[in-house]
């Protein structure tokens, strides 16, 4: 089930804040539990089981740990946690990718198993391991209640699509959270900004990819509008799935942290990756590149520990060679600014470094949407004039116009120049009683808008499908 679908918005959402708020504070969490597990059961019947065996697995491994910590042996359940949800993640996302490479290289024959991809399981499994490691280090207390540790793996706001949300963001509010009217009415505003985000300007977007591929004749102008256009796509996709999950966790009562801030205006690539997908920047970064050593130790080390991370990386978003090609990508950059380029970078103007980082953050995004390396390849040609094609013909620029509107709205709504110009009518009480006054009728008009979109079956992609 989709958060932009009409079973959700208008039959699911309804149904569990009406419960939600009716039953006793015991109760919240049953509900809570309950059905969530009943929403990714409606996605992912046959995998329910599979995230049901990661609950109960990390539950135990949490009392092992906690039993044992203090012991000779107090590594062996941390490993052992490790290991069971790193393999069964690596089983249904990787195995066939393993196959086909095995095959490939040896000239062998061993036939794929076809996984359908568990939703989800990227993101489930690194909260698990985020509270075993956690409790481990002693960072934070076991959970010894299987219901609240449930509710906190399978809390379908963030289920599927995130954000990563550590344990100990929510640990105390598992047992004790604040429902209020200013908790609720900011959830929903901060959803329904979500969703317009994820349904009006991503959706829109992404139908630019659709219309390449049928296009009669490609054009090198037509390639970058497609490369520009999953850039913002992305970003709108993914940040838009944050705030709804955000949003949601609030009028529940949960604080999630933010996982996106306006990646597009950074000034580096380093500073991007501070903005973009946090909450997965930070999990890689505590739990993998400092107990490597992070940046504490000789060059050659912390170089082996950037290849790392980043392979790793671009390994989680998906089971193919470009996803890994685009990980590396990054680490080359990150060590070229830390010993090069942040020397040249600091003494440029604003602008030039803006629109260093945004035309290699387009083609990163170009090896990120491709299907494969060849892919990748082919759609590098046609942007750079390497394929033998026009510069543009009449069929391009025919697309070009009926998006710009489109293309001009989602690049003001990248930046934060909405939210400055908010807040600065918020500062003023005349202004602030009309905004107060508007806000809900924005809220409404968004509403009626996102359901004629859905209710017309227009185009809704959902990109975690491929992590």
């Amino acid at each position: 089930m989709l958060f932009s679908s009409i079973s959700f918005l208008y039959y699911f959402l309804p149904t569990v804040l009406g419960l939600y708020y009716i039953v006793p504070k015991q109760f919240k969490n049953f509900v809570l539990l309950f059905f969530s597990m009943l929403f990714y059961f409606y996605g992912e019947p046959v995998y329910s089981l599979l995230m049901i065996v990661s609950i109960v697995s990390g539950y135990l491994h949490g009392l092992w740990i906690d039993k044992v910590r203090s012991g000779k042996y107090a590594m062996i359940p941390m490993i052992s946690s490790v290991i069971v949800s790193i393999g069964l993640l690596a089983y249904f996302k990787y195995f066939d990718f393993f196959i086909d490479n095995i095959n490939s290289i040896f000239s062998a024959s061993i036939s794929p198993l076809k996984l359908a991809l568990p939703i989800g399981i990227s993101f489930y499994t690194f909260q698990i391991l985020s509270y075993t490691i956690d409790v481990y280090r002693g960072e934070t207390k076991v959970q010894k209640n299987i219901l609240n540790f449930a509710t906190y793996v399978a809390l379908f706001p963030q289920l599927i699509a995130g954000p990563i949300v550590r344990y100990t963001t929510v640990a105390e509010e598992l047992s004790t959270r604040t429902h209020s009217f200013e908790n609720f009415s900011y959830g929903i505003t901060r959803f329904m900004i979500g969703i317009s985000k994820k349904v009006l300007l991503a959706n829109t977007l992404g139908e630019i990819s659709a219309i390449f591929h049928n296009a009669n004749e490609k054009t090198l102008l037509f390639y970058w509008i497609l490369a520009l256009a999953f850039t913002l796509q992305i970003y709108f996709d993914f940040s838009g799935y944050s705030d709804m999950a955000i949003g949601l966790g609030r009028m529940f009562g949960f604080h999630f942290l933010e996982n996106f801030h306006y990646p597009y205006i950074a000034k580096s690539i380093s500073e991007f990756w501070r903005r973009w997908h946090m909450s997965l920047g930070t999990w890689f970064r505590d739990y993998v590149y400092i107990p490597m050593g992070g940046n504490r130790v000789p060059k050659l080390k912390w170089i082996r520990n950037i290849i790392v991370v980043w392979f790793l990386t671009g390994f989680w978003h998906g089971a193919q060679w470009n996803f890994i090609l685009w990980g590396l990508y990054f680490a080359v950059f990150l060590m070229l600014e830390k010993y090069m380029l942040n020397r040249i970078l600091d003494r440029l103007p604003f602008i030039v470094r803006h629109i260093y980082v945004l035309f290699f953050i387009v083609l990163s995004f170009v090896i990120f949407n491709a299907n494969g390396i060849g892919e990748v390849m082919n759609n590098l040609k046609g942007m750079f004039g390497f394929l033998q094609i026009p510069l543009y013909n009449l069929e391009t620029l025919y697309y070009l116009k009926s998006f710009s509107f489109v293309f001009i709205i989602a690049g003001i709504g990248a930046t934060p120049l909405m939210v400055v110009l908010y807040r600065k009518l918020m500062s003023n009480k005349h202004s602030r009683y009309i905004m107060d006054v508007g806000q809900p009728i924005v809220i409404i008009i968004l509403l009626l808008l996102i359901t004629g979109y859905l209710v017309d079956g227009s185009f809704n992609p959902f990109l975690y499908f491929r992590f």
